[in-house]
């Protein structure tokens, strides 16, 4: 099984068709056998859970026993026309689950993962919540301070905020140059530890899901850049 994510960069001018996306995307998605679970999210600003929305920047993320060589091919002809037509700067990672636990929607779409195997390397990470309505207050005023030193953390390479619901259905995708120095930003930075001690607690969250994959390929760029570029050539 394969897991694809594709961010959708409009410009300004275009912004709310990134928008209009996730109810055109819907239709044409759900009737394409070749896959049977997708999700189309909005994106947070700063690369991890935001409270502000990028209105340009747009997600679609889907599993597939296929490894397709285009968007057409992948996506359908109305969605690559669509992102063709609106000149979007497109960022594609393709990736294969290894380890994980937890639900999304109730369902487990990368299938049943062992939470631990000895893969190593490039790895990414998809952690991913539904916070409950009565928890919302303590995670945003959380979040932050979670998130505040990612970027300079040592192995990080990228990361991108996304969510199905604003403030509600929250998620983040991460790639790390290996998983020990991931597991030593999630566990030995004490903000971020502190933090997931805190959802525990204080169960804010009504369905979680983690998992971790290998990184297969990366095609486009976002923002000017692939930042996978010198790690998988």
């Amino acid at each position: 099984m394969y897991c694809i994510i594709t961010i959708a960069r409009y410009k300004k001018s275009t912004a709310f068709f990134g928008f209009l996306s996730m109810a055109f995307f819907r239709i044409f998605l759900l009737k394409n056998k070749t896959i049977p679970f997708y999700k189309l999210m909005g994106c947070g600003k700063n690369g991890t859970f935001d409270i502000r929305p990028d209105v340009q920047q747009w997600a679609v993320l889907i599993t597939t026993n296929e490894l397709f060589t285009n968007y057409q091919s992948l996506y359908g002809r109305f969605i690559a026309a669509w992102w063709k037509r609106f000149h979007c700067e497109l960022f594609t990672v393709v990736l294969q689950p290894t380890e994980g636990h937890g639900l999304w929607d109730g369902k487990m779409p990368f299938g049943n993962l062992p939470k631990q195997t000895s893969e190593d390397g490039i790895t990414a990470v998809l952690t991913r919540a539904t916070i409950r309505p009565s928890r919302l207050k303590a995670f945003w005023q959380n979040v932050s301070t979670a998130g505040a030193h990612l970027q300079e953390a040592e192995g990080f390479i990228m990361s991108v905020g996304i969510g199905e619901v604003p403030w509600i259905k929250q998620a983040t995708f991460s790639i790390w140059q290996n998983k020990q120095l991931m597991k030593q930003y999630a566990y030995g930075t004490m903000q971020h530890a502190t933090v997931i001690a805190k959802t525990r607690k204080e169960k804010w969250y009504s369905e979680e899901l983690f998992v971790r994959f290998k990184v297969v390929q990366t095609t486009g760029t976002i923002n000017g850049i692939n930042p996978l570029k010198e790690y998988l050539s």
